[in-house]
């Protein structure tokens, strides 16, 4: 069996940093330009820096996103940005760029030879034959098409050089399009999805208008499920662990450069969990799958599929479904720094009150339920509840908590109200 990273996104700073201490081997994050995820908070420079320094202090990878398709008027820009990530300091130089572009990718070969490539997911790589002639140009590292089946990813592994690595999505959203190639966000909006600012319509409900009779909507009833036809469900191969490792993948990427710091803990740790249990004992890894499930459960998701790794006609495949997501937890705030007397200091996310519950995560898996006894302000002044965001508070439990920890309240169901 191969060496097995986890690969997981980071949008910012903070969950960078919440990457790395819930389990990432890797993190992938964008720059201000050139990601595919222009909406995302991204990187500035001084941001990248430290956060990558971060990561490697930790012994974590750092891979920058460089793959949108590139036009005429991209390109020095292009050059002149791997300029400075060549020049970002001493531990502070991206592992990888991933790039999908033949244009930028010639670039990156000329400004930073001394940084990997990986080949974008974008770039469409679906058969053996696209894998060696990359290799050929001195890539390190190829994303699998979504499209690939298990199959087909096992056979490229056999007929690869044994150097290169197959890097696979595992977890999160799934795009209608091939590998993302959609125009309907450029066609409805004018905001380009292959350059990062889609507006993602498949999300979107959709109705038939007829041409001589305007204004007369009628519901495109595709299943009884609804209206949203180019809706996909989210990935998820917690429970397929032992056949992406079989099948040779060295890396199992995680979907998520938009997702909050809670997202990005709870999927780092359960997946963390779910391939080291497997390489230790697969009845161990059998055995836990029940706590998976559970733990993947409380993400917000939009119930999950397989995607298409076991085939179009398989009962889990990628099917469409209402656009619903299912949230369970919110997200209350990470633990900063401590104090005497177990209180805990976090940037508040969410409203929360004296005497409620709160579910602290510990990295290495446990929960802890505890009780919230007393809060405080920034100024250390009494408060019953954090109503405003991102403000510093305090909070006292009946035990010491760790900086880094990250604190989140299960939600009532209406059933349970």
């Amino acid at each position: 069996m191969r060496n097995t990273e986890l690969l997981i996104p980071a949008s910012s700073l903070e969950v960078l940093k919440t990457a790395v201490l819930y389990g990432a081997d890797a993190v992938y994050i964008g720059g201000e330009m050139y990601g595919l995820r222009a909406k995302a908070r991204n990187f500035s420079m001084e941001d990248m820096a430290e956060g990558i320094r971060f990561a490697h202090q930790r012994g974590v990878k750092v891979y920058v996103t460089a793959n949108i398709v590139a036009h005429n008027g991209d390109l020095e820009g292009i050059r002149k940005y791997f300029h400075e990530l060549k020049e970002l300091g001493e531990n502070a130089v991206p592992d990888a760029l991933i790039i999908s572009d033949p244009g930028v990718f010639m670039i990156a070969r000329e400004v930073c030879p001394e940084i990997d490539i990986h080949i974008s997911t974008q770039a469409n790589s679906t058969n053996y034959g696209t894998y060696n002639f990359w290799y050929d140009q001195g890539a390190t590292r190829v994303v699998a098409a979504r499209e690939l089946s298990m199959r087909e990813l096992a056979q490229i592994r056999t007929e690869i050089p044994e150097d290169m690595e197959i890097e696979a999505f595992v977890h999160g959203a799934m795009c209608i399009s091939h590998s993302g190639r959609c125009l309907l966000s450029s066609y409805f909006t004018g905001r380009n999805a292959n350059r990062g600012a889609c507006t993602h319509p498949c999300r979107w409900k959709y109705y038939v208008m007829e041409e001589t009779r305007p204004g007369d909507y009628m519901p495109v009833e595709e299943t009884e499920r609804g209206t949203y036809i180019f809706n996909s469900k989210d990935l998820c191969m917690i429970e397929h662990i032992p056949d992406l490792l079989e099948a040779g993948v060295d890396s199992l990427k995680i979907e998520g450069r938009m997702k909050t710091a809670l997202y990005v803990a709870a999927v780092t740790r359960t997946y963390r969990k779910a391939i080291d249990d497997y390489k230790k004992d697969p009845v161990l890894y059998e055995e836990n799958l029940p706590w998976y499930r559970t733990e993947i459960a409380k993400c917000t998701y939009r119930q999950f599929t397989t995607g298409f790794y076991y085939g179009p006609t398989d009962e889990h495949a990628q099917i469409y479904d209402a656009n619903t997501y299912i949230k369970e937890y919110t997200y209350i705030g990470i633990v900063q720094k401590t104090d005497q007397d177990n209180w805990s200091m976090i940037y508040q996310r969410n409203k929360f009150s004296v005497g409620e519950e709160i579910e602290v995560m510990i990295p290495g898996g446990d929960n802890l339920n505890l009780k919230v006894l007393a809060m405080a302000d920034e100024d250390r002044e009494p408060i019953e509840s954090a109503p405003h965001p991102k403000l510093p508070t305090w909070i006292r439990f009946d035990r010491p908590l760790e900086p880094g920890w990250l604190l989140r309240r299960r939600e009532q169901k209406a059933d349970e109200k």
